[in-house]
């Protein structure tokens, strides 16, 4: 009287079913927090290149007030007070320029501030989960 034991475990179908809810669970809890930490990321981006745009936009108040300082002088004086202004003027004109085009740049590189790497794994785990229950 031999009695074959099956080598392997025999899980019930009940158990497969609670192992499938169990997993999905934790698939749907990960990508959740994928998609948090890529709009977090995203989000930091974004508040940089606003920073850097408003940053500029002060400047550029700067600007105008060197310029009409360079006005007044450029009219007023000899060459030397008008040339001196006319300079602070360019070099904060460039460093405007500077700081709007990164910022905008940056800008341009968060948005939109959708979670685009979480969806394209999603849409995986869902290709998968659909060939998983094809074969």
């Amino acid at each position: 009287m031999s009695t074959s034991a099956p080598s392997t475990e025999q899980r019930s179908i009940g158990q497969l079913v609670s192992d499938l809810s169990e997993q999905t669970s934790q698939l749907v809890r990960a990508e959740i927090a994928l998609a948090k930490a890529e709009v977090t990321a995203k989000a930091q981006v974004f508040g940089m290149g606003a920073g850097m745009v408003t940053a500029a936009g002060v400047l550029a108040l700067y600007v105008l007030a060197a310029a009409i300082a360079t006005a007044i002088l450029g009219l007023s004086t000899v060459w030397a007070p008008w040339l001196a202004a006319l300079v602070v003027t360019g070099v904060l004109l460039l460093v405007t320029v500077v700081l709007a085009l990164i910022g905008v740049r940056a800008i341009k590189k968060a948005s939109p501030p959708a979670p685009t790497r979480a969806k394209e794994r999603l849409q995986e785990d869902v290709t998968a989960l659909k060939e998983g229950f094809r074969s």
